[in-house]
């Protein structure tokens, strides 16, 4: 089995480079480093077939070069990042739909078997609406939240029109090691966990009543390899919420964090932003019933692990 790992040297896609090398898989992961660092591949073994490729995942030429004979395309290559979209609409759609697109095609011309696509929750913008699910209108609030969701119809196009196999994964507050906590593009956690290791109260925009459905990268992981061995005739052309089905406030995750730090810093609050949502929580019914997903590491135990990660000195880069 060859599967195709785009950004694989990132935060989600070097884990899943490395559950595939751990099951023999011939791995082959193409990243810019613009956002990865090879320092999340370290954990290759000697007798890992992994291969890696300094080079963008929208490069047309160097991807027809690498494309044919894949069996897996799991493209993880994006700029997860709503205000940058806004900044730079143009740019950011190469990045996040004109390379899916151009992807979507090589994988038809090579009769790739499956095709998993990491999309995102920002697809169903704002909506109150909680839990989401798949059948929801989407609102796209930005044009990385519409770059997603077109980039994912495509997929189901590409599916109806040409018969490839296409998964899309509606990725919602995924958090856990190899996140960098210095980017403009980290998550909560990330951000809580370094705050509080350096005994500093951590930073609240209202009244911290506000909820996600925070999901550790190895149960994404796990929705990753499921949306690739599945029957087709049960995920072929579909989206699928990945998260934990759980709403957690960000009250609960500082309660918890101290209580993994053995401290007892209160928050520091400060006036809500404009446009944050309130509540996003995810039904994952359609995962479950699909590929039999489970999670299988709570978001406390990810949390811990997530600690003891930047406890280290992981994540600076």
């Amino acid at each position: 089995m060859k599967a195709l790992v785009t950004g694989g040297a990132g935060f989600i896609g070097s884990h899943l480079a490395e559950a595939l090398c751990r099951r023999g898989a011939q791995v082959v992961v193409v990243d810019n480093l613009c956002l990865g660092t090879l320092a999340n591949l370290a954990w290759k073994r000697p007798g890992d077939a992994l291969e890696f490729v300094q080079g963008d995942a929208g490069d047309e030429v160097l991807m027809r070069k690498i494309v044919p004979g894949c069996d897996w395309v799991f493209h993880e290559a994006a700029y997860p990042s709503v205000p940058w979209s806004v900044a730079e609409p143009i740019k950011s759609n190469d990045q996040n739909l004109d390379a899916a697109l151009r992807l979507l095609v090589l994988a038809r011309d090579a009769k790739v078997r499956r095709f998993v696509f990491a999309s995102s929750s920002a697809i169903y913008g704002d909506s109150p609406v909680s839990p989401k699910r798949e059948d929801m209108a989407p609102n796209p609030l930005s044009p990385y939240g519409l770059q997603k969701f077109t980039a994912e119809t495509y997929a189901r196009q590409f599916h109806q029109l040409y018969g490839l196999e296409t998964v899309s994964l509606r990725y919602f507050n995924v958090f856990g090691p190899r996140q960098s906590f210095n980017s403009p593009y980290s998550g909560v956690i990330a951000r809580f966990c370094t705050m509080l290791l350096a005994g500093e109260r951590p930073r609240i925009f209202g009244d911290g009543l506000q909820s996600r459905d925070f999901i550790y990268v190895a149960n994404v992981v796990t929705a990753n390899l499921l949306a690739a061995e599945s029957p087709a005739e049960r995920v072929a052309g579909r989206f699928f919420n990945v998260a934990g089905g759980q709403s957690i406030t960000l009250l609960d995750l500082v309660t918890e964090l101290n209580r993994l730090t053995g401290q007892s810093l209160p928050p520091h609050f400060e006036p809500p932003r404009v446009g944050d949502v309130r509540a996003s929580t995810a039904d994952i019914t359609a995962l479950v019933q699909a590929t039999g997903y489970r999670v299988t590491v709570p978001w406390q135990e990810g949390l811990r692990e997530t600690l003891e990660f930047y406890r280290k000195g992981g994540g600076t880069s």
